[in-house]
């Protein structure tokens, strides 16, 4: 790269600020410049962020141990160290400043070249790049399969109550922990299916992972109902395996609502059984439906008869 063009360059880069764009070196035969730095950098309590790069020399000529690599960041150059990991990669741990989540940046190297009896000196620099600094992302699921009712944990940081997990764009149901853990019950969807999950809230929505739904079975004892209205029966659900942590959500639906009255099926932790009561309400006959489980779908038929 050309001395004069780059100190042009330089000399306009204050004036024009973000809207500047420096052409990366494609033209340089020399070296080849890689930003290893990441557009978004997680949030961390001491508000220092490393930016890496990459230098490799594309000739013989090129003098390895001259090749010295700074940042530019606003109107302060900074230099870099090189790395343990490699020698042709090249990192400086920056502070941000308070109140500030963007940093628009750039890197300048220095190096020298000799071959025949010639020695040369040159500088190669990057586009203008820019890192914003998030408070808000997801780490990742704590499991990527399990059946119906599961209850999976998602960790992350900046989760708030309002937000709600989603299965192919449906919300599923979504309990706050605190913020840095989500968690949720695995929809009544068809098993043996990979679904996308979802993170979404005010601030858009977020790419979780894939979620493999399993095929379980439960069995209900009785496997019917007959009930007169305010009559009580106790109801008996078994899964086949004990409910893993945070307990298994049995997700009870009725065509009947106003002539069963039970409460929400959760089969504890570490547990393969649950009785609940179930009440006869206004006269009706339906079923009682559990998604996910068998072939599909579970079904208790359910009577309740006017009493005499």
């Amino acid at each position: 790269m050309d001395l004069k063009r780059f100190s042009f360059a330089r000399q306009l880069f204050p004036a024009a600020g973000a809207a500047l764009a420096l052409a990366v070196l494609s033209g340089c035969a020399n070296v080849a410049l890689t930003n290893l730095t990441p557009s978004s950098l997680p949030e961390n309590p001491s508000g220092i962020y490393t930016f890496t790069l990459r230098v490799v020399p594309k000739t013989s000529a090129v003098v390895p141990d001259s090749i010295t690599p700074r940042i530019v960041v606003g109107a302060e150059s900074h230099d870099m160290t090189r790395s343990d990991v490699s020698t042709e990669i090249f990192e400086f741990d920056y502070r941000l400043p308070p109140n500030q989540n963007d940093i628009g940046y750039y890197y300048l190297v220095s190096y020298n070249t000799e071959g025949n009896g010639v020695m040369g000196t040159h500088q190669a620099y990057t586009a203008l790049e820019h890192a914003a600094v998030v408070s808000r992302y997801v780490l990742s699921l704590e499991v990527n399969r399990g059946p119906v009712g599961a209850r999976i944990g998602v960790l992350g940081r900046g989760f708030t109550p309002q937000d709600l997990i989603g299965f192919d764009g449906t919300p599923v149901r979504t309990v706050y922990e605190s913020s840095t853990s989500l968690g949720f019950f695995v929809p009544a969807l068809a098993p043996g299916r990979t679904y996308k999950v979802t993170l979404s809230s005010a601030a858009g929505n977020s790419f979780v992972g894939t979620f493999r739904v399993d095929t379980s079975d439960v069995t209900v004892d009785p496997a019917s109902l007959t009930l007169t209205p305010g009559q009580k029966q106790p109801v008996t659900f078994t899964i086949t395996h004990p409910a893993p942590p945070g307990g298994l959500l049995l997700d009870v639906t009725t065509d009947i609502p106003e002539s069963v009255i039970m409460p929400e099926v959760l089969v504890p932790e570490g547990q393969a059984a649950v009785t609940v009561t179930v009440e006869g309400g206004k006269p009706g006959a339906g079923s009682l439906f559990l998604k996910g489980y068998g072939s599909g779908e579970v079904s208790i038929p359910v009577s309740v008869a006017a009493g005499r």
